[in-house]
């Protein structure tokens, strides 16, 4: 077993908090509530339900290393890791919920393609790939936090949902770095770090278009010209998911990544933080 002390990187001055905030949404989610667009919503909607049992993943693939950390830092940040993705989870399952609810949406059907792939993770993979995984995770929901919090796409919506996005980023930066840290005081095995990303990534962004495509279908919105042309900007013209993450995407095969190599703390000291409940 390995145990290295001093393993924590994350920026002094640092601090997670725990915050117990709660989201009524059931007036946003009976609509197109992104720019009235029904790709771009059922894009995010699909990203919400992708978060339930992605997180409980994450917080067990960390906490499976809870006894080798010796870093007194590093463990004050494990739980408090802990404890805002527990927070996140609680609130997309309910977010989940309401929209199946208001939409007539099969929620098992949709975040158990999380779930199957979860399921299959465990079965594949040693707790080094689970926490390799959840590293890999980890980074491109940094790159989502980044992006949202400097306004991308959510700068003009409703207050409420623009709130629980934001919350949901702030927080992604906040914690970046524990599992990175604690993969890096029980292995660091690059090779494995490497593969886990690409291997997560296709199997993450089918689940999440098969899911976009099943919202569409729903609606009767999937085989719509405006439809199509509008996935296809999202996705991948100028501004869209494509150009905006690649580069920063890719940062992450550099064998000496940290994800504070890219010290963005100045978005967390400009957001809003909302009241707790």
């Amino acid at each position: 077993m390995t145990v290295i002390a001093g393993a924590s990187r994350m920026p002094e001055g640092m601090d997670l908090e725990v915050r117990n905030i709660r989201f009524d949404l059931s007036e946003q989610l009976s609509r197109n509530w992104l720019d009235n667009d029904p790709f771009k919503t059922a894009f995010f909607n699909a990203l919400s339900m992708s978060f339930p049992a992605g997180e409980r993943f994450f917080i067990d693939s960390v906490r499976h290393y809870q006894d080798e950390v010796k870093d007194p830092k590093l463990k004050t940040e494990m739980s408090k890791f802990f404890g805002q993705e527990g927070m996140h989870s609680r609130e997309h399952l309910t977010y989940n919920k309401t929209l199946c609810d208001l939409r007539g949406y099969n929620q098992e059907k949709m975040e158990g393609r999380t779930k199957n792939m979860v399921r299959l993770g465990h079965k594949k993979m040693s707790p080094v790939g689970h926490l390799a995984a959840t590293c890999g995770v980890e980074h491109i929901t940094a790159i989502f936090a980044d992006k949202v919090l400097n306004g991308w796409m959510l700068s003009d919506v409703d207050p409420q949902m623009r709130s629980l996005w934001e919350w949901h980023s702030a927080e992604e930066l906040e914690h970046k770095s524990v599992a990175m840290d604690v993969y890096n005081a029980v292995s660091g095995d690059y090779k494995i770090r490497k593969l886990t990303l690409r291997g997560f990534t296709v199997h993450f962004f089918f689940t999440l278009l098969a899911n976009t495509a099943y919202m569409l279908r729903k609606d009767k919105k999937l085989w719509k010209w405006s439809t199509l042309k509008s996935g296809f900007n999202f996705l991948f013209a100028k501004g869209g998911v494509w150009r905006e993450f690649r580069s920063d995407y890719l940062t992450y095969f550099d064998p000496d990544f940290h994800p504070w190599d890219d010290d963005n703390r100045h978005l967390l000291d400009s957001w809003p933080a909302p009241e707790a409940a």
